[in-house]
């Protein structure tokens, strides 16, 4: 046989062939398509942050629904149409399932970062101070003090000191935190005086100059020499020695009042006068308080408040002009 024919031969062999080999694959095709199918995704990999939503899109071949999973609904939820819903830090992966066939997106959610506008900061009891924090997702946060009996905090991030001390300010959002640490400082006191002199019944009014502007406790240690009110007012009762104090957060400052005996001086020293007859002295106190008259002797002489005496028979008496701890004497002589 030449070459020409062998030629021929060969292709009419292969025409015969080539139709049944063809339709042969076709079959095979056909039953592997009915029990397995390919799927294609909108995206394999996605990184996203807490609370993100979005849809992964997916194709079969075979043109069904698939059925959606994820590996982990703590970190990432799915529902049937392929959205995604992130939850919480971590990685989970996201599967559509046709038949034997499927395909996964691998899901990232990345951690929340919280930052403070103040890593710390000092205050006074009754002042304020207003903290603000960000989040990489904007994500609102939730405030805490850990003593509240120290410093306060509001929704709004309103620091309010409460008492000397230290509280740590805690700033949540999806479980991450971010920290202030706030000191709530003793305040300074300062009087506006650490010495007065007094005589009784007069007043005079403290005042204290307190860096919190907090109103301070007053008390005395003398009640019987002097006291105070809760406005810092003190009053002198008697001649003696009181110290005054000021408290605001344990934090004192003090003053020492001095309740002065007064000087007396009468107008004579020595006075005669008859039976019957009346005479007044006068006295000057440096106290500006009347003094107390009495007489040694009320057979003898007789005196009044007002220092006016009379004499009641012969002889001689003792009339004391007495204020505050200081007692003076007339000598008075009654004749016939």
């Amino acid at each position: 046989m030449t070459n020409r024919a062998k030629k021929i031969f060969l292709s009419a062999l292969l025409c015969l062939i080539l139709p049944s080999l063809t339709f042969s694959q076709h079959i095979k095709y056909t039953e592997a398509s009915n029990s397995f199918s390919l799927v294609f995704l909108s995206c394999y990999k996605k990184t996203v942050n807490i609370g993100d939503e979005f849809y992964i899109i997916a194709i079969a071949t075979n043109g069904k629904i698939p059925k959606w999973t994820s590996s982990s609904s703590r970190i990432a939820s799915v529902n049937s149409y392929g959205k995604v819903t992130a939850k919480k830090a971590g990685t989970a992966t996201i599967t559509a399932k046709v038949n034997n066939g499927e395909a996964s997106c691998k899901v990232t959610v990345k951690k929340t970062e919280v930052s403070i506008s103040k890593a710390s900061i000092s205050i006074e009891r009754g002042e304020s101070f207003k903290l603000s924090a960000t989040t990489s997702n904007n994500s609102p946060v939730t405030w805490k003090s850990s003593h509240i009996s120290v410093a306060t905090i509001d929704e709004n991030g309103i620091v309010t000191g409460k008492k000397p001390g230290v509280s740590t300010i805690t700033a949540t959002a999806d479980g991450s935190k971010a920290t202030c640490k706030v000191k709530v400082k003793y305040p300074t006191v300062k009087l506006n005086t650490n010495k007065i002199t007094l005589y009784r019944g007069q007043s005079v009014k403290l005042k204290a100059d307190v860096s919190s502007r907090v109103e301070p406790t007053w008390r005395t240690n003398k009640k019987s020499v002097a006291i105070i009110n809760p406005d810092g007012r003190i009053t002198a009762i008697k001649n003696g020695k009181a110290t005054i104090t000021a408290t605001v957060d344990g934090v004192t400052a003090t003053c020492e009042v001095t309740v002065k005996k007064p000087i007396i001086k009468l107008s004579v020293d020595v006075l005669t006068i008859k039976v019957g007859t009346q005479a007044i002295v006068s006295a000057k106190v440096s106290s500006g308080n009347k003094p107390e008259w009495s007489t040694s002797n009320s057979n003898v002489a007789t005196v009044d408040s007002e220092g006016k005496i009379t004499g009641i028979k012969k002889g001689r008496a003792y009339i004391y002009a007495k204020e505050d701890g200081t007692k003076v004497k007339c000598t008075v002589y009654v004749t016939d």
